[in-house]
């Protein structure tokens, strides 16, 4: 039996703990989720700062969001959504999805909720450094009592906290304090540094350049321009954040790189520490479902992983070519097009099922139409006919 802790509970801790569970035989598996509940960052609260337990409140959602993309691209590949929904979702149907998945697939009873990770250590290695018998101590306690910490042995763990819960807030000029404040939106200045958007906006929206100093109830931008305003909302992501992760780990985080990990994915010193789901801009639930699948192949040996040497060399020319294209450093997990090619490579090397081309060939055609018709493009619904054909359903109300 191969003992394997998951760390989370959130769309890729799910993805895990249902295929880690599909083989009882092979796995024995505990899941580490910190909230009440699955679902991570999809579960919506209007709450902010710190929880009763002095914890922080993690939540990336907002009251009215739907989803970028459609139901029929976002779903694992072995459980779609509900037909009845339309194509573009709000956060509580994919929480409720997540749900279902979880109760469909009876991996619950192997979640121990409401309890927090507060180390994880390698303990030992074979003589030769190959690693293949590290061990690892993970130490957890209930969130309501966490003088009371609990350490067990496992064979691999499978970190999945996601990254939305750190914000990455721009280094911007501050004159004292920003003080505005405002529930609607008269004027919205959609402030950025990349080429202009080729689509329709809201009459009340303008774009502009990127923010040069923030005053006390104003902004100025790049070209110097300023405007009295109420609100400022950053759109500008997260950090990666695995306060867990004891030095021993040899986890390393430079400017928004993850080092060593072969394919974003594999630790090249400790394989049997991998993370899921660090890639940015990317469709999540199906890279989950393949990155998970590659792990399992390696931890129950039917993937033989290259050296170290070797799974460093992958991983040095995986970031020089990204910055040979240039892409700054900081993009070193950024995905985009690149997911594809990257699936597909892990399906191969692990020699399981591709994901169907129909999700690349809806997504890519979303992502053109969107660019278009940034106000009216959730209004149509898709359908997926086989592997390879989806269709047009129409217009939702």
């Amino acid at each position: 039996m191969i003992r394997v802790a998951v760390i989370g509970g959130g769309a890729a801790g799910l993805c895990a703990l249902r295929h880690l569970t599909a083989k009882p035989s092979v796995f024995q598996v505990v899941g580490f989720e910190q909230g009440s509940q699955v679902g991570g960052t999809w579960i919506y609260t209007e709450k902010t700062g710190t929880d009763d337990c002095g914890l922080p409140i993690h939540s990336s959602m907002y009251k009215n969001l739907r989803t970028n993309l459609p139901k029929e691209v976002m779903a694992f590949p072995d459980f779609p959504f509900k037909p009845s929904l339309p194509s573009f979702i709000g956060h509580k149907d994919v929480l409720d999805y997540l749900e279902d998945y979880s109760k469909h697939f009876n991996f619950l009873k192997y979640i121990k909720f409401q309890t927090l990770v507060t180390k994880v250590r390698p303990v030992s290695s074979d003589s030769s450094g190959v690693n293949k018998t590290t061990k690892w101590e993970v130490s957890y306690c209930n969130i309501y009592n966490r003088r009371d910490v609990v350490t067990e042995k496992f064979d691999a763990v499978i970190v999945c906290n996601g990254h939305y819960a750190i914000p990455l807030v721009p280094q911007v000029a501050w004159t004292k304090r920003f003080y505005g404040n405002s529930p609607f939106a008269k004027k919205v200045f959609l402030s950025h540094n990349k080429p202009p958007l080729l689509t329709a906006l809201p009459n009340n929206v303008a774009q502009v350049p990127g923010i040069q100093q923030l005053g006390v109830n104003s902004v100025t931008f790049q070209d110097g321009r300023e405007e009295d305003i109420d609100i400022v909302l950053f759109c500008t992501g997260y950090h990666y954040d695995f306060p867990f992760l004891t030095p021993e780990c040899e986890i390393h985080i430079e400017d928004e790189r993850i080092t060593p990990l072969y394919k974003h994915l594999i630790h090249t010193n400790y394989p049997s520490l991998s993370i899921i789901g660090i890639g940015k801009v990317i469709v999540p639930f199906p890279q989950f479902h393949v990155q998970v699948k590659f792990v399992l192949s390696i931890l129950e040996g039917t993937l033989k992983l290259p050296s170290q040497e070797e799974m460093n060399r992958d991983t040095k020319a995986d970031f020089e070519k990204r910055l040979s294209e240039g892409l700054p450093p900081r993009h070193a997990h950024h995905m985009g097009p690149r997911q594809w090619g990257y699936n597909d490579d892990l399906s191969s090397i692990g020699q399981f099922d591709f994901i169907p081309s129909v999700v690349q060939k809806l997504n890519d055609y979303i992502h053109h139409y969107r660019g278009k018709n940034l106000i009216g493009y959730k209004n149509y619904n898709y359908e997926l006919v086989d592997s390879d054909t989806f269709r047009l359903k129409g217009e939702g109300s």
